[in-house]
């Protein structure tokens, strides 16, 4: 099995970095990408612990960027997490992050279901504070049963007390990874809410930009979806990626490696990653 989408405590995951990659190695994950949201802060605990483990490892990172009607997530694979330029982006992010949170907290308070800033925060460990540990606050407050109600009511987008946050353009998020020496790759491609005649156009025009791949592989995929990603990965000379969007227990119905039962995908998709980058490199211009 392979798991090309994960989440850590270093952003709104449940289990540390090292934590992730163990429970990787026990359930037979062979090949990890952890792709934090906006930061690469538990890129070196988790290769050291995957190291250790012998367990190939993926340095990842998703970034957020400004898309409607849906959402517009780019997954960058083999980034240098020693990128100034990287780092100073997604810095600017987790800062847009942090306004977002104050803001939802405020709005959840109007709406009668008042959080303490510093229990969240307690509730993150000390890494970025996202949605997962507002919802997971909710719950202990008794303002919902579950993540799924606090998402569906509160936290969702377009739910009572959703706000959006500081995003970059999906080209400046595309152009931010290959300067990092990485490959972009969009992620679950079905949440954009396009038409395929739309989505086609889309993806072409991000691919003369510098696109690599497509998440074709993901938990919430249909069959039919993942087919026409497949087709369209092809179509335009794109790898193909998967990946569990696994942030932890008890948050997303999503497992590692397996989604929700429907994402059997062989080692040979995360093999050609790698062939695909270590081409890149290659083609590099000497400075």
């Amino acid at each position: 099995m392979i798991d090309l989408h994960t989440h850590s405590t270093a952003s709104d995951g449940k289990l540390a970095p090292a934590g992730l990659v163990r429970e990787a190695a026990r359930v037979g994950i062979e090949v990890l990408a952890l792709t934090d949201h906006d930061t690469l802060s538990g890129l070196a605990e988790a290769a050291e612990e995957a190291s250790g483990l012998g367990l190939e490892f993926i340095r990842g990172v998703e970034i957020s960027a400004e898309f409607s009607p849906g959402t517009l997530h780019m997954l960058g694979y083999f980034v240098d997490p020693a990128d100034a330029e990287l780092e100073q982006a997604l810095s600017w992010l987790r800062g847009g992050r942090d306004d977002r949170n104050r803001l939802i907290l405020e709005r959840l308070a109007e709406l009668g279901c008042p959080l303490d800033p510093g229990e969240v925060a307690a509730l993150a460990g000390g890494e970025s504070v996202g949605r997962p540990h507002i919802a997971r606050a909710m719950i202990n407050h008794g303002y919902v049963s579950s993540f799924q109600e606090a998402f569906d009511r509160y936290l969702g987008k377009g739910a009572a007390a959703y706000v959006d946050r500081a995003k970059m353009t999906p080209e400046r998020a595309v152009a931010q990874i290959l300067r990092a020496g990485g490959l972009p790759v969009l992620a679950h491609p079905q949440t954009l809410a396009l038409e395929r005649d739309a989505m086609e156009r889309l993806v072409e025009s991000l691919a003369s930009l510098g696109l690599a791949g497509l998440e074709a592989y993901y938990y919430s995929h249909s069959e039919e979806e993942t087919a026409f990603f497949l087709s369209l990965a092809r179509k335009l000379g794109l790898a193909v990626t998967a990946g569990s969007d696994f942030h932890g227990p008890g948050t997303i119905d999503s497992s590692l490696g397996v989604g929700q039962g429907n994402m059997n995908v062989p080692r040979s998709i995360a093999d050609a990653l790698v062939r695909r980058h270590d081409q890149s490199l290659q083609n590099q211009p000497l400075r």
